[in-house]
């Protein structure tokens, strides 16, 4: 997710309550080939956000990529609030509850599952 994020020059905000950022960027380099030395800029592309809060204030995205249980519980409404719109969630661990993200106004994506917005089975 993140090279690919990187090559498109996004602006990436981090937050992982488990990682510090020097072994966040040696993983980088581990898994994706991506390093300080052979991507121009990429540390300036990636802030690593003492929070989930200030990792997502005017972001037009957040996407979960860990299983933490804290990132059930976070007050999805006050984020919601101050994202860009539209703000879209990507759940890549398929933890969080979807149809409530999507009441309060958030377009989802869950890896694996299809936006019931765009299928309906139902003939």
């Amino acid at each position: 997710v993140v090279r690919a994020l990187v090559h498109e020059r996004a602006n990436i905000h981090v937050f992982d309550p488990q990682v510090e950022r020097e072994d966040m960027f040696q993983e980088f380099e581990y898994t994706c080939g991506m390093s300080r030395a052979n991507t121009p800029g990429f540390e300036d592309l990636v802030t690593t956000a003492p929070d989930a809060y200030s990792a997502c204030d005017g972001a037009h995205a957040f996407a979960t990529l860990t299983e933490w249980d804290q990132f059930k519980d976070l007050d999805f409404e006050r984020i919601y609030k101050n994202m860009a719109k539209p703000a879209f969630v990507f759940d890549g661990r398929n933890i969080l509850d979807q149809d409530k993200l999507r009441k309060i106004g958030f377009e989802v994506y869950a890896i694996g599952k299809p936006n019931p917005s765009k299928f309906n089975d139902a003939v």
